[in-house]
């Protein structure tokens, strides 16, 4: 019996990226070390036909500048042009799966806050991308398409172009999923990183609470990456170590890269038309090599908005219609990735019942304790130690805090001591967890509704 290949279709959903060409020139010397040629747009055309000898670069250049790879989405119009062609119902069943679904699009979305520098004049708000995304997704029903999280770390010097590795150096990641949770009752199961780059700190980070990553962008081949200066040392996207076999694998607790007995799940995805990590004919036939072995088979790609997205698509297709035709005894479906992360879970995990949760008021008793929450798991089990806790004081300041444990498995209590806040100073609290099926419950306190 055959395995099913799963198609994920991930985009880091960042919003517009304007680029000019002295922008354009900057990034070509970042990734490759050229400071020696003039901006302009005359250089750029010789860039790309490859008529300026930079040696062993020379080609490396061409293939970043061919028309798609060097062309960015630099305004929410042209973002809105392209979300409607390619999320239109039409658009998605020119390419239909063996069930004659249509495409679907999983949209990873981030928040540009704290930055003090944006030369490339992203969209920065709480919630401005997650908005335009979230009412296209509840404007299409019928497609399947889901909301996830994505997010950058902040660089040194705060600058919105960039994305730094470590994510607890500033509130950044809490900040937003508090007001993620209270402001738009939402909370992530599935996570991609920014620049596919995860170190100690934010994996054990999604080991607290997100149970699907999507970060793996392991190859056999590593020439690509060695060569750029972003890419290379284990600077950004370091999965040298990790499966990339198409293989989804629970983490070692010491290194994400490799398997381990931790909790959260880690899928692969490759790029699609990038300079790096791309997706092959040979790696989709891969995937269709392993489902044919009657393995289930989690098969991620790669985008971002800001590109166009139709080009991408085709390109998939293409592939798959060639692997299609060599293993015509394999499905494929395009699928949300809870879906497909489903698929690689056991008999066990699926049995579970989905999670919920109660959330009780105790008034202070004076003399006694002072008022607290009580968190119960009434069905399921919370992935991770402890569901996520998210206040919103009267000031409007958004804190994340930790839970205090019961002696019971699956109760957290929350004391509005002098340690903590107190309940005089509360306007909101969020508590969200998921649970190892992707299922999300949320709770909501106001204590206004209690006095």
């Amino acid at each position: 019996m055959t395995g099913t290949v799963y198609m994920v279709h991930t985009i880091d959903t960042e919003g517009p990226l304007y680029e000019p060409i002295e922008i354009k020139f900057e990034r070509l010397n970042e990734l490759f070390g050229i400071n020696d040629v003039v901006p302009s747009y005359s250089n750029l055309e010789k860039l790309s036909r490859g008529e300026i000898d930079l040696g062993n670069k020379t080609a490396l250049i061409q293939d970043v500048l061919k028309s798609h790879k060097a062309n960015t989405l630099g305004s929410w119009e042209e973002i809105h042009e392209m979300l409607n062609r390619v999320c239109s119902e039409e658009f998605r069943n020119l390419f239909p799966d063996k069930n004659n679904n249509g495409w679907v699009f999983n949209w990873y979305c981030m928040d540009h806050i704290g930055y003090s520098v944006n030369p490339r004049k992203r969209d920065m708000g709480h919630h401005n991308i997650y908005d335009v995304y979230k009412s296209l997704v509840d404007s299409q029903p019928w497609s399947r398409d889901t909301i996830e999280f994505h997010f950058h770390p902040m660089s040194t010097y705060r600058e919105a172009h960039r994305c730094a590795t470590h994510y607890l150096r500033t509130p950044d990641l809490y900040q937003i999923l508090c007001r993620r949770i209270i402001d738009r009752d939402f909370f992530p199961a599935g996570y991609r990183a920014g620049f596919q780059a995860e170190r100690p700190d934010s994996h054990w980070f999604l080991e607290q609470f997100i149970p699907y990553d999507m970060s793996n962008m392991a190859t056999e081949n590593t020439t690509d990456i060695d060569n750029s200066i972003d890419f290379k040392n284990g600077r950004s996207g370091n999965w040298r170590k990790a499966p990339s076999d198409w293989s989804v694998y629970h983490p070692s607790h010491d290194d994400y890269q490799l398997e381990g007995n931790c909790r959260r799940l880690i899928g692969r995805a490759l790029n699609v038309r990038s300079r790096i990590a791309n997706i092959t004919q040979e790696e989709m036939d891969k995937a269709f090599i392993r489902a044919q072995s009657g393995q289930d088979t989690l098969v991620g790609l790669c985008s971002h908005d800001w590109r166009d997205l139709q080009p991408e698509i085709e390109t998939i297709y293409e592939m798959l219609k060639v692997s299609r035709e060599r293993f015509p005894d394999v499905d494929f479906k395009y699928s949300p990735a809870t879906e497909a992360f489903h698929s690689q879970l056991s008999e066990e995990e699926l049995a579970q019942d989905p999670l919920e949760m109660s959330l009780t008021f105790h008034k202070e008793v004076p003399g006694e304790d002072v008022a607290f929450l009580e968190i119960k798991t009434i069905k399921g089990r919370v992935f991770g130690p402890q569901p996520f806790l998210a206040i919103k004081t009267k000031s409007r300041n958004y804190i994340h805090d930790n839970l205090d444990f019961s002696v019971e498995d699956g109760v957290w209590y929350y004391a509005f001591h002098t340690d903590t806040i107190p309940l005089s100073d509360i306007e909101h609290i969020g508590i969200a967890a998921n649970d190892i099926l992707g299922n999300t419950c949320i709770l909501h306190f106001l204590p206004d509704q209690y006095v």
